[in-house]
């Protein structure tokens, strides 16, 4: 990150870095004491004129090290003048004032004094993506402040409240935090510091052994740093890019929902009868009734599930290039674009990552190898032939089933009678008997492919009302985010 000399001048047509970056980092007050700093001293340097501007505030920093910031040349005196109305802002105000500086100073060295540790994050976002979301304009040099400061006022409640094993404050008082907009280097930086300000005495919040025991606990997971990351992200997306978002989501949704739906009566047909006899063969009868993929991926040569996941993933890509070849394809193509997504958002993936594409492909599966587990469970322990036989049982009943008329699965979007048909048991016409004999060899349990039909509507079942539950949350996001920009508009005398 460079300097610029200017304000609001920042780089666009970068590739290969993050559009919102969060770098975290802490100070504890006993290193502060030694050094004779002061976290009031941070006020000043937030509110260096060098590196803001509330003159560029439209609709439409220099990420040093916090050590360094306490001992930087002119950080704890400010090079100009105090005015009514400052860039910082907190919980409830946008901008200080005169008043609110000098009572924010005071909490402050009650924090420090009280030995609790100030924290600070930094979102340093690029250009491009200031650009993208109409936050930013780079012919004006305007930026909707306001907008990037609410987005982090609600940050920050995630942070103060998710951050560490209780909410750092004991009440709504007990923490003091202000953040401020630097626009000096050639990304736009927003800093964030709080810290609680009665003394910490709560044994989960302090450190229980070792060298700093009974100091207060300083490291916020990364998990809680990437949920405020996405929160950040997706507060400020324009209605354009959420909906981008939002299409993109859903085809996949839809496209792994066809899949889930129609895989079973597309492998119970004689083309894939023997590929399931030998997965048949492959499971570890010792484990019947426990047989899951779990956390390995299918394709991972270690552990008695082995032989039985690696010849399930050959039966899919099989499935996967024949009978459900547009859905699939339609299914990995979406998933790729959001690749492209993410990549922008979050920068080039380091060695080793997985993206996203491939975690849903690796999802989607588990989810039906562990359906066709569920199925071979049922199968009585008798004969390689009885096997065939039961098998060739539960295809005439689908066969039988089909005869009516096929549907059309390539859309991404199905109409109700195609999901009533789809979500239709696999068997419809086994008897209830206990037993019932099939030729002259083999016993096959009734109750048993009944089971089998209710476990996977059932899970069908789950998966719509997840996916619905996910549509109806992304259109309150987007319905929220919408009545803020109009606030926002209001607020501005537009």
């Amino acid at each position: 990150m460079a300097k610029t000399g200017k304000i609001a001048a920042f780089a666009l047509g970068e590739k290969k870095t993050a559009m919102v970056n969060l770098p975290a980092q802490f100070v504890t007050s006993s290193t502060a004491d030694v050094k004779r700093q002061k976290y009031s001293d941070l006020v000043d340097y937030a509110d260096n004129s060098e590196k803001t501007s509330d003159l560029n505030n439209e609709s439409m920093n220099d990420l040093i090290d916090l050590k360094e910031q306490f001992s930087k040349p002119g950080y704890a005196n400010r090079n100009s003048a105090v005015t009514e109305t400052h860039p910082i802002f907190g919980n409830d105000k946008l901008n200080y004032d005169n008043h609110d500086i000098s009572v924010l100073r005071k909490n402050l060295d009650e924090a420090q004094k009280n030995g609790n540790n100030i924290h600070e994050l930094a979102f340093s976002i690029r250009g491009d993506w200031l650009v993208k979301n109409n936050l930013y304009d780079s012919e004006t040099r305007m930026i909707d402040q306001n907008k990037l400061k609410h987005a982090e006022q609600e940050v920050a409640k995630t942070l103060i409240n998710k951050g560490f094993n209780l909410p750092l404050g004991e009440d709504e008082n007990d923490v003091v935090w202000f953040g401020v907009i630097h626009q000096d280097t050639d990304h736009l930086n927003m800093h964030l510091w709080f810290a609680k300000k009665n003394r910490e005495t709560r044994p989960e919040m302090l450190k229980q052994e070792g060298k700093y025991k009974g100091q207060p606990i300083g490291v916020i997971p990364l998990e809680v740093i990437e949920q405020a990351k996405r929160q950040f992200r997706k507060q400020l997306m324009s209605s354009q890019e959420l909906k981008r978002h939002q299409e993109i989501l859903k085809g996949v949704g839809g496209f792994k929902q066809e899949i889930i739906e129609t895989a079973p009566e597309k492998l119970l047909n004689d083309r894939h009868t023997k590929a399931i006899k030998q997965i048949y063969d492959a499971l570890p009868q010792e484990m019947k009734g426990r047989w899951q993929v779990g956390n390995a991926h299918l394709m991972a040569g270690k552990g008695k599930m082995a032989k039985a996941n690696q010849l399930t993933n050959q039966l899919l890509d099989d499935l996967f290039d024949k009978e459900l070849k547009p859905e699939y394809e339609g299914f990995k193509s979406l998933t790729q674009e959001y690749d492209v997504i993410n990549i922008e958002d979050q920068g080039v993936m380091h060695k080793g990552q997985h993206k996203w594409s491939e975690n849903k492909e690796d999802e989607l599966r588990k989810r039906l190898a562990n359906q066709l587990y569920k199925y071979l469970a049922q199968i009585e322990d008798t004969s390689i032939n009885d096997i065939d036989q039961q098998m060739s049982e539960l295809l005439s009943h689908v066969t039988k089933r089909d005869k009516g008329g096929s549907v059309d699965r390539t859309k991404i979007a199905s109409s109700p009678q195609e999901k009533k048909l789809a979500s239709k048991p696999l068997i419809n016409n086994v008897k209830q008997n206990t037993t019932e004999h099939i030729g002259n060899q083999m016993p096959v349990r009734g109750s048993s492919f009944n089971k089998i039909s209710r476990l996977w509507r059932q899970d069908i079942h789950a998966e719509t009302n997840a996916e619905r539950q996910f549509l109806r949350n992304q259109k309150k996001v987007e319905q929220e985010k919408a009545q803020e920009e109009y606030e926002s508009k209001l607020s501005r005398g537009m």
